[in-house]
């Protein structure tokens, strides 16, 4: 067949995706196999995926593809998560545009248009997935709603609060005013910013405690002690003023009372050594509904609780004024009054930090509230201890380590309720003296009430009551998402809803976790509490935290400021396997990434490059000498009558020489590949998958394409040995085995176009890893080495390609350059190849390490020229020693690089120095 001028992805991918769909080679099943089991972290269904999950997809496929093609029973499970506040707000926004108030419909009106929402854009996910290759089994597919997961999700509710570890109660907790419910400490973002500080005057009452009458209060500000505020629009919900008892400034103030600007409600002054006397005014004005440091203060000194804020942000009746404005709106109200007023000093810039909601980005309200909560401290032991004595290992765990531990020594309760109705239930139900019964189905409920009303029961009395009849309200609350995610490694199997199945068994623990650092306590830490109180195992062995994807600017890919490119754009531009090159390629592990379409650039490039290499391949395939002839030439070689007839001239036979290199190129090259699978075995399991995608492309670019088949390319128009082209074929191919992990279409398609092929490239197995010859290896280097310098000095001596030179090398190993000669010859058109022990007179000069090289040639050079661009040439090599020299000479840098990098350093010096020396031998030749 033709094969196109480039390589076209779209040509080839939906070809490939549907024929190992087809043949079920992603699907898995319990065998005698050893198991890899990577659980996908379900995206939420609330879009389309961000660049953030394409790096974190392509990860994790080129770990499943390699295990599947080296003996593992690989078992790659998808999924979504249902994302209870991001897709709850989605949805009401959906009902707005359609003009449907949620406040209109029933829960169970509102969950209908909720799944909808959810068939369509869970499939836009799942598609996405499949386009970018990823090879997941499909018949696993899981979502957080699913039916068998939600009554997972019930039990472990249950066995919690029956264990003590689940508990209800009202604590100050983070509140989120646009999704209208509470969040975790962990979905607070908080940001540096610079507000403002408020000076405040609040006059000083009566110093009778039962005056009540705001009148007979001073009404002058003659007597008056200020506070400052970043929150006045709070100030309606004062209860006390709070001075520390060893600041002196406000001894007299012991017994006293203030009264709280425009609502003229009167305080107590309380004292206490929590207040800093060095901040602000040193009084503290307390909100115990608005702040937990406040709220504490408020426990220990009795102080009444004022909420001044509807659960929507705008303030409550309890405000007394601006009831209903919103909370910002109402600051700058606030301030107008406090000004014209008098209560209004001045004003002055502050720095502060800020709570954000993670999910609707609005600033977060301290609230004091009902909610359901999990101890943590408990859960928190054991998965500490697996990640800290190395049964979990996380990579890069330099980076992470330390994160990690931290976070769980200084671990909170988790608050677990949601005000919302997407998501799962909490399985609790009240009766009408607001007792709770904790079941998983209302049937268990009524059944507790039964047992609790019979417990009660009078001597005498006569209880008739039916489980059925008792009237039992559930709460209206939903789990948080993450509770229901924490349990994934599990209940994709369904290990919590039928424990001890065969499929649990077989594939958990599960192998490697990738995601992202950001959640490393949202989920990577919950789950592994999970799997240790659940099954007394780790979740998985290996974390790999991938980095942030930010844009060229440094700044986070997000929607909100469109920095962040549409996958199905890139794919249909570049293809699947360019993006996924190009995302690995600048993507070293744990650390933020700068993503440049440039690399994705790169990514077609190579595609290109190998398409390339695949046409000169099939070039060869024409002109293989038929076995019969090829018996005839080696036979008759001599009788060139004969052979003339079949061949034209004696030039068109293939010769010793070139059977010589071309064994040689053979030979090294089988070499090369052994060690860079070596290499690349220990960056698998040090998860260096970038760097193990650079050695490989280099493997291919560099080694294979560049220097590997031109030593072996035979002469124009010339045959190619069978031997040599079927060797290059089994090259190629194994190429295409350790590269298609990381780009599995082109892959597959150069695999079957090399050859006529059964069997697929997405299974087939590696075979063993033979140990390399580092003198063949160290001898091809030394040849590449060698000829790129003579080819440099050709150019610099302005002469042509096809201008022949004499070389001349002056060595005390003059063996190792014989082994070469022939490839030598032709990579650098030399008619003769001669050993010296003496200088050349009137040659260039070629040194590499201790050897030299002259060249000569029948046309003159242009001396003038040469001379020119030898200067320069030892202008920018003594400019360079230089730079090296002020580093060596830096005693910081010498004491604290390690010792490797000081070793290069010193290379650098020696090769340079032998540059200079060379340049000014070559300039002294010079006649």
């Amino acid at each position: 067949m033709e094969l196109s001028k480039n390589y076209i992805p779209s040509a080839t991918e939906e070809k490939w995706y549907k024929h190992w769909t087809d043949k079920k080679y992603f699907n898995s099943h319990p065998d005698g196999r050893p198991s890899y089991t990577v659980v996908i972290p379900p995206p939420n269904v609330t879009g389309v995926l961000h660049m953030g999950h394409t790096l974190n997809e392509t990860v994790q496929d080129i770990l499943v593809r390699k295990a599947r093609m080296s003996g593992f029973n690989a078992c790659w499970v998808p999924g979504s998560d249902h994302a209870s506040i991001a897709t709850e707000a989605k949805v009401v926004q959906m009902l707005k545009e359609q003009g449907i108030d949620k406040s209109t419909l029933s829960r169970e009106e509102f969950l209908k248009y909720a799944f909808e929402w959810k068939e369509k854009y869970g499939g836009i996910i799942y598609s996405q997935i499949a386009k970018l290759g990823c090879s997941v089994d499909w018949d696993r597919t899981t979502f957080t709603m699913d039916d068998h997961y939600y009554k997972a999700v019930m039990k472990v509710f249950v066995d919690l609060y029956n264990k003590g570890l689940v508990y209800r109660g009202a604590r100050m907790i983070n509140w989120d005013p646009a999704a209208k419910t509470a969040l975790s400490d962990e979905e607070v973002e908080f940001k540096d910013i610079v507000g403002k500080l408020y000076y405040l005057k609040y006059r000083l009452a009566d110093t009778s405690a039962e005056t009540t009458d705001k009148n007979e209060s001073d009404q002058s500000f003659e007597n008056y002690i200020t506070i400052a505020t970043q929150r006045p629009e709070t100030i309606m919900g004062d209860t006390a003023i709070c001075v520390n008892p060893n600041d002196e400034r406000f001894a007299h103030l012991k017994g006293k009372y203030a009264i709280v600007p425009l609502i003229d409600r009167r305080i107590p002054i309380i004292f206490d050594e929590y207040v800093d006397p060095t901040f602000g005014t040193g009084a503290l004005k307390v909100t115990p509904a608005h702040d937990i440091n406040d709220y504490n203060l408020g426990l220990k000194h009795n102080l009444e609780v004022v909420d001044t804020l509807n659960e929507d942000g705008t303030l409550s009746e309890a405000a007394q004024i601006y009831v209903g404005v919103e909370r910002f709106a109402a600051r700058k109200k606030v301030l107008v009054e406090l000004k014209e007023k008098g209560y209004f000093l001045k004003e002055e810039e502050y720095p502060s930090r800020l709570g954000y909601s993670q999910r609707s980005g609005v600033v977060v309200e301290p609230r004091i509230s009902t909610q359901w909560f999990l101890k943590m401290k408990e859960m928190a032991g054991p998965a500490l201890r697996a990640v800290l004595d190395g049964e979990i290992k996380i990579h890069p765990g330099e980076k992470f380590l330390a994160t990690y531990k931290y976070w769980l020594e200084n671990v909170k309760d988790w608050c677990i309720s949601r005000q919302l109705w997407w998501g799962q239930q909490i399985p609790a139900w009240y009766d009408d003296k607001g007792n709770v019964f904790v079941a998983e189905t209302r049937e268990q409920a009524a059944s507790l009430k039964l047992q609790a009303s019979r417990a009660e029961q009078q001597d005498g009395e006569s209880l008739q009551l039916a489980a059925d009849s008792l009237q039992l309200t559930q709460d209206s609350d939903v789990l948080d998402t993450w509770f229901s995610s924490w349990l994934w490694p599990m209940e994709v199997f369904k290990g919590i809803s039928d424990p001890g199945n065969k499929e649990v068994d077989y594939y958990y623990p599960t192998s490697v976790l990738v995601t992202g650092q950001d959640i490393i306590f949202f989920w990577v830490a919950r789950m592994i509490m999970a799997g240790m109180h659940y099954k007394n195992v780790k979740p998985f062995s290996d974390v790999y935290f991938t980095g942030m994807v930010r844009d060229k600017q440094g700044r986070k890919m997000s929607k909100s400021l469109g920095n962040s490119p549409d996958l199905l754009d890139l794919i249909d531009k570049y293809g699947a396997d360019a993006v996924r090159f190009g995302i690995m390629i600048s993507s070293p592990a744990g650390n933020d990434l700068l993503f440049d379409e440039a690399s994705l650039e790169q990514g077609r490039n190579f595609n290109n490059k190998l398409w390339n290499a695949l046409k000169l391949v099939k070039i060869w395939e024409g002109r293989q000498m038929a076995e019969d002839t090829k018996e005839i030439v080696d036979d008759n070689f001599e009788l060139v009558d004969e052979t003339k007839q079949l061949f034209g001239e004696i030039d068109h036979l293939p010769n010793e020489a070139h059977l010589d290199h071309a064994n040689y190129a053979i030979n090294w090259f089988a070499n090369r590949l052994q060690q860079v699978r070596a290499d690349v075995e220990i960056l698998y399991s040090q998860f260096r998958l970038s760097e193990a995608l650079k050695v490989i492309y280099s493997l291919i670019w560099d080694d294979f394409c560049s220097w590997y088949l031109e030593w072996i390319k035979p002469g124009f128009d010339q045959p190619i040995e069978d031997e040599v082209y079927h060797k290059t074929i089994q090259f190629f191919e194994e190429l295409m085995q350790l590269l298609h992990p990381f780009m599995p279409f082109i892959t597959e398609e150069i695999y079957h176009l090399l050859s006529d092929k059964q069997d697929d490239l997405c299974v087939k197995q590696f075979s063993a890893i033979k140990e390399a010859n580092h003198e063949i290896l160290t001898s091809g280097e030394l040849l590449k080495q060698v000829i790129s310098a003579l080819r440099d000095a050709r150019n610099k001596s302005q002469l042509k390609p096809k201008e022949t030179i004499k070389l001349f090398i002056q060595s005390e190993h003059s063996e190792v350059y014989r082994k070469i000669e022939s490839i030598l010859l032709k990579q650098v058109n030399a008619e003769t190849i001669s050993y010296v022990q003496e200088t050349v007179a009137n040659a260039t000069v070629v040194a590499i390490e201790k050897d030299k090289f002259y060249i000569e040639s029948e046309r003159k050079a242009d001396i003038q020229a040469v001379k020119a661009e030898l200067l320069k040439d030892l202008e920018h090599q003594k400019g360079f020693l230089q730079s090296v020299l002020k580093k060596l000479s830096n005693e910081r840098f010498v004491a604290n690089a390690k010792a490797e990098v000081v070793d290069l350093e010193k290379k650098k010096q020696a090769d340079a120095e032998a540059r200079i020396r060379t340049i000014e031998e070559s300039l002294a030749n010079l006649v």
